[in-house]
């Protein structure tokens, strides 16, 4: 993935009036929780003791080594770009395999402790092939369950009760064949529309649905719970936004009254926190909240799964091997401690087993601008190391994939050559990004950066005098953040 980001264009007000901005005072909060120790909380020991058939101890060492990878995997998915073909774990969870497209990029990977594997596909490339796929959703014909991007094979995997038709729907897309892998299937995916994940609410007249995650005003869902507008109960609220098919989220704005918490109904009597939001890795042992089947676990098989339901194709979601049954919809899928998605669909059931798929939460909060309620180091602290003594402190709150401008959305002046110095800390389990940027009379360049797969992030610049500014980038995950800056 290109982590260099596009520079903006400083208006032609800039040489009207420079102004620096004000110090915002940075507020106490506990310390930021380490990653690789979240996963290890009781309700996620218990559940992934039984699902891996281990004892608890044994699972919680698998989860530690499986939160560690998984920020190993996206670390390299940001180094390697357009080179990266995918990353999944093997074994107990403390192997990490990483496929590339050239021999210098697997060099990188085994340097970083994964195994490399050469592949001809790029992740790119499959992804192109997926959304290709995803254009032609309209003709999908009867047949064909669900495609996604299985980087284990290096092919974008066609799921169809009927091979012929699948083949049929990949001639009539244009796509390359040998990038398209058919397997048959009887999978038939449909919205598990009367479930619940986490805690029950009612949509109208009495139709059940999970609550997913908390966020600011409310919470989040599946979108084929109910249409924008629709009122639920238990708690009182209304759709405030929906999507369904083509995605499958929504949320649900509650009224006054509702304390939102940062946990979920781990149905052993208590709640697992919610830390932030951060992206497993394929491979790693999940868990779903549901008042149908309770508290299930399994793994991450792929993302940006398409799946077609009888309403029409969704893309995007995450396929595991989570059972559900009708009565788990909208419900929560957690990683550790760590928010991945929403109960969407599938098939089996929990005494058969099955396929479940979840719509990522980062991409609903992304697209209704919410902010996931946590617990336990979800609140920023304030700058340490070199930034105790900053200058200035800014603040603010991103969504995944969302930037921000310090000082207060502007710029500030250096009269003098020296060492800018700034410090980022994000909201802890997210993985936030930290650019200063120089204008150079025509655009803004970034002439330093900090992007560790972290929440926190320091950089220090020597330069001469000019105009400058920070980038807060929410690479994965949602929050708030504080920074600390220091110049010449």
């Amino acid at each position: 993935m290109d982590r260099r980001l596009q520079s903006g264009i400083l208006a032609a007000a800039m040489v009207a009036g420079l102004a620096t901005a004000l110090a915002v005072p940075a507020a106490a909060a506990p310390p930021a929780q380490d990653s690789t120790t979240a996963a290890a909380n009781p309700g996620m020991l218990a559940a992934a003791a039984e699902y891996l058939d281990v004892t608890e101890d044994q699972a919680r060492t698998r989860l530690a080594n499986e939160a560690r990878a998984s920020q190993n995997d996206l670390q390299l998915r940001k180094d390697l770009g357009e080179r990266y073909a995918g990353g999944w774990l093997t074994g107990n969870g403390d192997t990490l395999v990483v496929a590339v497209t050239d021999e210098a990029a697997a060099k990188e990977v085994r340097g970083s402790g994964a195994t490399a594997r050469m592949v001809e596909h790029s992740v790119a490339d499959l992804d192109a092939v997926r959304s290709i796929l995803d254009s032609k959703r309209a003709s999908v014909p009867a047949g064909v369950a669900s495609w996604y991007v299985d980087v284990t094979t290096n092919s974008v995997v066609i799921n169809a009760s009927s091979p012929a038709a699948a083949w049929s729907f990949v001639r009539a897309s244009g796509v390359e064949r040998d990038a398209v892998r058919v397997v048959r299937s009887a999978e038939a995916p449909r919205p598990l529309i009367d479930v619940v994940g986490g805690n029950p609410y009612y949509i109208g007249a009495g139709t059940r649905c999970s609550i997913g995650f908390s966020v600011n005003g409310g919470f989040v869902t599946a979108g084929h719970c109910g249409q924008t507008g629709a009122t639920t109960s238990q708690p009182t609220g209304q759709f405030a936004g929906s999507s369904f098919p083509g995605n499958d989220y929504a949320w649900v704005r509650v009224a006054a009254g509702n304390t939102m918490i940062g946990a979920v109904n781990n149905y052993a009597g208590g709640r697992v926190a919610v830390h932030g939001s951060q992206d497993a890795a394929i491979g790693a042992t999940v868990c779903r909240s549901g008042s149908t089947t309770g508290w299930k676990c399994g793994a991450i098989q792929a993302r940006n799964s398409s799946v077609t339901y009888p309403q029409g194709t969704v893309s995007g979601l995450i396929r595991t091997t989570v059972c559900a049954e009708p009565g788990d919809s909208g419900g929560s899928l957690l990683a550790g401690n760590h928010a991945q998605g929403v109960t969407s669909g599938g098939s089996g059931n929990c005494s058969s087993g099955g396929t479940t798929y979840f719509q990522p939460v980062n991409e609903i909060l992304q697209a209704y601008n919410l902010t996931l309620v946590t617990q336990g180091g979800g609140d920023p602290d304030p700058p340490g190391g070199d930034c105790d003594d900053a200058e200035q402190t800014g603040s603010g709150t991103l969504t995944s994939g969302a930037s921000a401008y310090q000082p207060n959305g502007s710029y500030y002046v250096s009269n003098a050559s020296g060492t800018h110095t700034g410090c980022l800390d994000g909201p802890s389990g997210t993985d936030f990004d930290l650019y200063l940027q120089k204008w150079n009379g025509s655009t803004w360049a970034n002439v330093a950066s900090g992007t560790t797969p972290n929440a926190d992030e320091t950089l220090t610049y020597n330069g001469t005098s000019g105009y400058y500014r920070y980038q807060v980038h929410a690479y994965s995950g949602s929050g708030q953040y504080t920074l600390g800056m220091t110049s010449p």
